[in-house]
């Protein structure tokens, strides 16, 4: 292409996006919300706004790692660049073998750059945002990770002329006139190959050591104020130049040559595949999800059944006091980071709050109600979405905020906005494997740092992506998820994935392994490495509500027929113990609570009778009849003698003492068992007196005094003013209902098509109403001046009346009610009642304007 015909290259950022067409502007917008947050007025206010310090910041964290050494490489290349200089900084020079995957990535890297408007300009003239250089570029504060130093320019800057007059002469230049052309002689010695190769040369090998371990970073050394030969040798010839007072710097061209022109020691144009540690049949992986989805589910129920009669008390400062949760940890029979995340997924789902009380405790949500009424499989969609979705991130409980207070279980500073993300890409990272690949852990935290590297210098365990995918894999496990650590159908579907990739062998029954034998349901098949292509994902873009809602039932469509259905039976024991084989239906499940104890759980259930339990049966309403009628009803085995012997002596003393509100007195018909009751020395805390040879009054509670005679081996029955055995049953206790907390987003949300679309109309047509050539005034010359136009009232008027006459389109300043002043295009239709009626190119849709807020009318070119 000739001179003539190459397009005008352009001049600003500002001119550049105006030359892109709507897809590239929304992909900007798309990448970068918060420039449309709120809409820009025109192109120059969208360009001005995509290179302020706190949106390129937040640009730049989101580059893959690949991305972000490229616009390292940049800042540390001249201004503008060319894509051969890029390339040589990323590739090395041509003749030093270059690695082809980088020269491969290199475009699309570049590409990324520009889609997220942090470079700009053709490929001669490559300019990276200043604001990002000014964040990129190597300063004695802020290293840069290409662990350059400053240019020959930047480190001579403050060097006396005298200085670098000797240093020009002892590496074999001319003389010159100023600093400015010296320092640029001396750049173009370090940057010619020939001649610098010729300068090393003439090092001893000393000296030559001293570059070696200064060229890969920090480029920063000290000297003492007599320096060594082997360190003089280097300063006079300009290779080492000083910065401060015994501190020595490596030149950024110096380095450079001695790389070979790479700006990085080890680019990474290809994100680190992710590799499966182990393969299992996929039955295996959904069955082994399903149980951990049903053990879920009976954790949940039980921690809210143990928190029914009212939960633990909210702490002043909001959350769980730590002996609360260690006794929630011990109730469950879990560790208490466990039954941290147990707490928070229940109150994630909206099924636990605090009940607003003024002695506030934590207790179950209306909704609980609700959801214990679905079905199983629902029951867990429901549990797994408020996992995925949700923002607060329970493996930070214990340890400290900012200010150094402790995070507590439900307490405020647990929410990152991250973590929806991390989960969902960790979740999607394992959907990539082959069906039952379960991957390594490594290998995905690998991925993560790869796609969104850590800011500065922070380690891996610094870095809450890193700590958050950790916990992802944890948590999944624990909920169904995954099983054995690779993705179960149910999570495919709750992620709404596509099917998974077929492996290299075949997967499934009748498989084969490398052997040619046959695999059998328990074992492991050959494991696969997979390398993913993608080499940077979308930007995260949440579920609309419609699709989490659909992606829910998929879900649970998917986990029914996995989970084991609800027994109607137990099997009775002589030992007075109960077996359930499996889950148990809802109502057979409560009675069992309430008659038995729960003895050990897993596979299968055992429960005990006791005393105390055939009691808490009979206090609840029940009789011996209901008792051994329900036996014989849910038993696949007969009931063993010594149940029904224990069943009927607890029924036949319960009761036969009673106990009334006086303040507190026991009655009975015998008055043998009440002579017994006082001679009995543990009842002098209960302060018993003799009313009637039947009745005995306390100075205790009612209550108190139940547990105290129930101590000392009897079997009260607490009665009504009328004498009536009064039914103990719990009082479910209820908070007010509650919606279960929101997300908590990380910056504006990505924008959808119909707000994008909105937003791409309005730059363009305000932009339009910016750049409008307009007729000179007075003589001025023609041009679109960012000045509002100002004519008296009465020009105003006639002006715009002459508009509707002739159909003209003319150009006006506005201010609004709130005093935002903008300039608009319109196309005048009435002026009546002094407002003016007219199509708004800059809104594209009809609006009515008030005169007197019209600061201006002028009129455009004829062009």
């Amino acid at each position: 292409m000739s001179t003539e015909e190459k397009p005008t290259a352009p001049r600003s950022l500002a001119e550049a996006l105006r030359a892109r067409d709507d897809a590239s502007l929304a992909a900007l917008l798309r990448s970068r919300p918060d420039l449309i947050t709120p809409v820009p007025t025109d192109v120059t206010q969208l360009a001005t706004r995509a290179g302020t310090r706190a949106s390129v910041v937040r640009a730049l964290e989101r580059l893959d790692r690949f991305a972000l050494q490229t616009a390292q490489a940049l800042a540390v290349a001249p201004d503008p660049a060319t894509y051969d200089d890029l390339l040589g900084l990323m590739a090395g020079d041509p003749g030093e073998g270059r690695d082809p995957a980088v020269e491969a990535a290199l475009p699309r890297a570049l590409g990324t750059l520009r889609e997220q408007a942090l470079v700009w300009g053709r490929d001669d003239v490559l300019r990276l945002v200043r604001t990002a250089r000014e964040l990129l570029a190597p300063t004695p504060q802020h290293p840069s990770p290409t662990g350059l130093g400053p240019s020959v320019q930047e480190a001579t800057a403050g060097m006396s002329p005298g200085r670098i007059q000797e240093i020009m002469t002892t590496a074999g230049l001319s003389s010159t006139h100023d600093a400015v052309s010296a320092a640029a002689s001396l750049t173009a010695l370090f940057r010619d190959r020939e001649r610098m190769a010729a300068l090393l040369a003439e090092l001893p090998d000393d000296s030559l050591e001293v570059l070696e371990r200064l060229v890969w970073g920090p480029p920063y050394g000290q000297v003492t104020a007599e320096p060594a030969a082997r360190l003089r040798r280097l300063l006079d010839r300009g290779l080492l130049l000083p910065t401060a007072p015994g501190t020595v710097v490596l030149p950024r061209e110096v380095a450079l040559h001695l790389r070979a022109g790479r700006a990085h020691r080890t680019p990474e144009p290809v994100p680190p595949p992710v590799t499966a540690d182990a393969t299992h049949r996929p039955q295996i992986v959904d069955a082994t999800a399903a149980g951990q989805a049903y053990t879920a589910l009976t954790t949940v129920a039980e921690l809210l059944k143990d928190w029914d009669e009212g939960g633990p008390a909210v702490l002043r400062a909001g959350g769980l006091s730590v002996r609360d949760l260690k006794r929630t940890a011990v109730a469950l029979g879990v560790s208490e980071p466990i039954a941290a995340f147990w707490v928070e997924l229940a109150y994630a789902a909206g099924l636990i709050a605090p009940d607003g009380e003024a002695d506030e405790r934590y207790a179950a949500t209306p909704a609980f109600d609700a959801w214990r009424e679905l079905p199983a499989a629902e029951r867990w969609a429901r549990l797994a979405t408020a996992w995925l979705t949700a923002t607060r991130t329970p493996g930070l409980i214990g340890g400290r905020d900012a200010k150094d207070r402790t995070l507590s279980a439900l307490g405020p500073g647990l929410d990152r906005s991250a973590a929806p993300e991390v989960r969902h890409r960790v979740l999607t990272l394992l959907a990539g494997l082959p069906e039952g690949a379960a991957a390594s852990a490594g290998s995905v935290l690998a991925r993560m740092h790869w796609e969104r590297p850590p800011r500065g210098t922070q380690r891996d365990h610094d870095d809450l992506r890193a700590r958050l995918a950790r916990w992802t894999l944890t948590e999944a496990e624990l909920l169904g998820v995954t099983g054995r650590g690779a993705l179960s159908a149910q999570g495919r579907a709750l992620l709404g994935a596509p099917p998974a990739p077929q492996a290299g062998d075949p997967t499934g029954a009748g498989a084969q392994d490398q052997a040619g034998e046959p695999v059998g349901p328990g074992d492991k098949l050959p494991v696969h490495h997979h390398r993913t292509v993608a080499a940077a994902p979308a930007p995260f873009t949440p579920l609309s509500s419609a699709e989490q809602a659909a992606a829910t039932a998929s879900a649970a469509r998917v986990l029914a027929p996995l989970l084991p259905e609800p027994l109607d039976h137990v099997l009775l024991q002589a030992d007075l113990t109960a077996v359930a084989p499996g889950p148990l239906q809802p109502p057979l499940a409560d009675m069992l609570d309430v008659l038995a104890d729960v003895e050990s759980k897993g596979g299968a259930t055992v429960y005990r009778f006791t005393p105390a339990s055939v009691r808490r049966a009979l206090d609840a309403g029940r009789t011996a009849a209901d008792l051994h009628a329900f036996l014989a009803e849910h038993s696949r085995t007969p009931v063993p003698q010594p149940l029904t012997y224990l069943i009927d002596d607890v029924a036949r003393r319960h009761g036969h003492l009673r106990v009334g509100a006086a303040s507190a007195y026991v009655r009975c018909d015998d008055d043998a068992a009440l002579n017994e009751i006082m001679a009995d020395k543990r009842s002098a805390g209960l302060r018993l007196r003799r009313l009637a040879p039947t009745v005995l009054a306390a100075q205790a509670d009612p209550a108190a005094l139940l547990e105290g005679l129930r101590a000392m081996g009897y079997a009260p029955a607490a009665e009504s003013a009328e004498g009536d055995v009064l039914i103990a049953r719990a009082d479910a206790r209820r908070t007010p209902p509650r919606t279960a907390p929101q997300p908590v987003p990380e910056g504006p949300p990505v924008p959808d098509e119909a707000l994008l679309a909105a937003a791409l109309r309005a730059v363009r047509a305000g932009d339009l109403a910016a750049t409008a050539p307009r007729k000179p005034a007075d003589g001025a010359a023609p041009g679109a001046g960012g000045d509002l136009p100002r004519t008296g009232a009465a020009e105003t008027l006639a002006t715009m009346q002459a508009a509707v006459l002739t159909g003209e389109t003319v150009w006006i300043g506005y201010v609004n009610a709130e005093g935002a002043a903008s300039q608009r295009v319109v196309a005048p239709v009435r002026v009546e009642g002094g407002y003016v009626t007219a199509f708004d190119h800059t809104a594209d849709e009809v609006r009515t304007f008030a005169l007197h807020r019209i600061t201006g009318v002028a009129e455009l070119a004829d062009d």
